[in-house]
């Protein structure tokens, strides 16, 4: 379980190792009621989800201060992981369905997770500006990239420039066409071993 968290970050303080071992009774628990996770999926809750999200700290650590937005945030994902990486960061986790964003605003109470703000809303209503957009095989790539460059601030303060980091999986190349000049793909396999990352991909795009 969280064991599996640490195996790829062994710094973590103890603070956020409960955090992260809550999330899976929380997630066991809300999801029973609320499906938002694959019932047969939930048992790879650590692997599928949280550190599937996590991928996004291997290609960025965000720095103190830092601003992120969680475009389709449904029950959590990337965003909870990420705020409990970077307790020094703010992420704004926004979703349209309302009761998704209810299960993830729960979930960040019941591990009192601080950082965070929930959004229910269509992105295109958002109006905030941030550093980054993090997302996770919400929609095409030109799609999302057209719904969030109104939100992209213009002063850059991380390690890479300000824009979109999503995580996608299979065949990209079409999605990617439009951007191959300015995108980069991170295989995830080149940073987690388990099987599953075999087909997973992240991408960053400055904006």
């Amino acid at each position: 379980m969280v064991t599996l968290i640490q195996k790829y970050f062994p710094d973590l303080s103890f603070e956020q190792v409960s955090q992260f071992a809550q999330l899976n009774d929380l997630y066991t628990d809300w999801n029973a009621k609320i499906n938002v996770i694959s019932r047969k999926d939930i048992g790879n809750l650590y692997e599928r989800h949280v550190l599937h999200s996590l991928a996004i700290a291997k290609i960025l650590r965000f720095k103190k201060g830092t601003s992120i937005v969680d475009v389709g945030t449904g029950g959590g994902f990337p965003g909870i992981p990420l705020a409990i990486l970077f307790p020094e960061s703010h992420f704004c986790l926004v979703d349209s369905i309302g009761k998704k964003v209810r299960v993830a605003n729960e979930v960040a109470n019941g591990i009192k997770l601080n950082n965070c703000t929930f959004v229910h809303a269509r992105m295109e209503e958002v109006k905030e500006k941030f550093d980054f957009v993090v997302s996770r095989a919400v929609m095409p790539l030109p799609d999302l990239v057209r719904l969030v460059k109104k939100n992209i601030r213009k002063e850059n303060n991380n390690a890479l420039p300000n824009g979109l980091i999503c995580l996608k999986g299979g065949d990209l190349q079409s999605e990617i066409q439009p951007f191959r000049k300015q995108a980069e793909i991170y295989p995830l396999s080149n940073f987690f071993e388990e099987d599953y990352f075999t087909t997973k991909q992240g991408i960053y795009l400055p904006l």
